[in-house]
């Protein structure tokens, strides 16, 4: 079989094998590439009013669980903490995806909204439906998208290269 015939297989089934996996992670990166534009994905970020963190552990916990959206009534229902100080902010990430943001200086709640970036982050690479999965059908599927590649190019570069051999084929001066 020629390399060409046998590129032309690869990227035909490689590319249905792969299909349902590669939109999924197409899609989703297209909006984690515009998480910071869409609302829908990630709440924007608001500012506080100092650049320190004045609030303690204690008194974060306290204030978070005054929201009733993110069902917070410990520790063990903080997903994490992520401190701006350059903005003034602290979001505290609830484990059902509800997002508070809290000034450091003052405590006071700044925005309690949805983030479904994480959500989204997990479906991207495959880790959302099971750790099984992304490794045995992602992963596989992003080395087959590699493969594609590298068979799509030599498949875009042959007809190229054939035009240049029969050109210079055709350039051969005559004998005088």
């Amino acid at each position: 079989m020629k390399l060409h015939t046998l590129n032309r297989k690869v990227h035909y089934w490689g590319s249905m094998i792969i299909a349902l996996p590669v939109l999924i992670v197409l899609c989703t990166g297209l909006l984690l590439q515009l998480k910071k534009q869409l609302t829908w994905v990630q709440p924007p970020e608001q500012r506080g009013t100092a650049q320190d963190l004045r609030l303690d552990f204690p008194r974060i916990l306290a204030i978070c669980q005054t929201v009733p959206e993110a069902q917070i009534q410990s520790w063990d229902d903080i997903n994490r903490l992520d401190v701006r100080p350059g903005r003034g902010l602290l979001k505290v990430a609830a484990k059902n995806n509800y997002e508070i943001q809290l000034d450091t200086a003052t405590g006071k709640i700044l925005q309690v909204a949805y983030r479904r970036s994480d959500l989204i982050e997990a479906l991207h690479d495959g880790s959302w439906f099971h750790d099984a999965v992304k490794l045995w059908v992602f992963l596989p599927s992003a080395i087959v998208l590699l493969g594609l590649w590298v068979t799509g190019i030599y498949l875009f570069w042959l007809p190229i290269g054939v035009r240049r051999r029969r050109g210079r084929n055709k350039e051969v001066p005559a004998k005088a």
